[in-house]
């Protein structure tokens, strides 16, 4: 089967093809860096590199990516296995169910709408990972502030990331 290319556009391959996943493994490898805290407050960067390419550049992967990318951040985390492939697939579908709803986005809802993503599959992973007699709440608490708080970084450094790509 060959593939048409239309009038007006290049044999040249979108740079986010090849740079969104690779920049949601490097943000899953983060886990890797040592830092020594006692509470586990390292968002999952991973996670927010998907969402951010999703909300800025819909286009930018498939929509089964969320699959292998939640496979490498669960042998990279530690998590249970298919744990981040299940979540990170719901919460993509989600935002896509909204997108279809919504008749514009704008920052403010982005940001509402990946707030609510992470938060979800951190309390996902949370019943997933933990016993629920742990004590880990507050902690998680504080893993979906900073989560969301620093998702519109995330989001900028993805929209920089694509930046050489002309809409059409």
């Amino acid at each position: 089967m060959t593939d048409y290319i239309p009038l007006g556009r290049s044999e040249k391959i979108p740079r986010s093809v090849w740079l969104a996943p690779l920049s949601v493994v490097l943000g899953s490898m983060t886990v890797l860096l040592p830092i020594i805290a006692t509470v586990p407050f390292l968002p999952p960067f991973g996670l927010m590199m998907l969402l951010g390419w999703r909300l800025v550049r819909g286009d930018a992967m498939k929509v089964w990516m969320p699959v292998p990318l939640g496979f490498v951040d669960d042998m990279l985390s530690g998590q249970p296995l298919g744990s981040a492939m299940v979540l990170w697939t719901l919460a993509i579908l989600m935002v896509d169910v909204l997108d279809t709803r919504l008749v514009w986005r704008d920052f403010w809802q982005d940001w509402l709408i990946a707030s609510a993503a992470i938060g979800l599959v951190l309390i996902g992973g949370r019943l997933l990972a933990t016993p629920f007699s742990a004590h880990v709440d507050t902690a998680l608490l504080l893993q979906i502030v900073v989560s969301a708080a620093l998702f519109p970084v995330i989001a900028r450094f993805c929209a920089w990331l694509d930046r050489d790509k002309k809409r059409q």
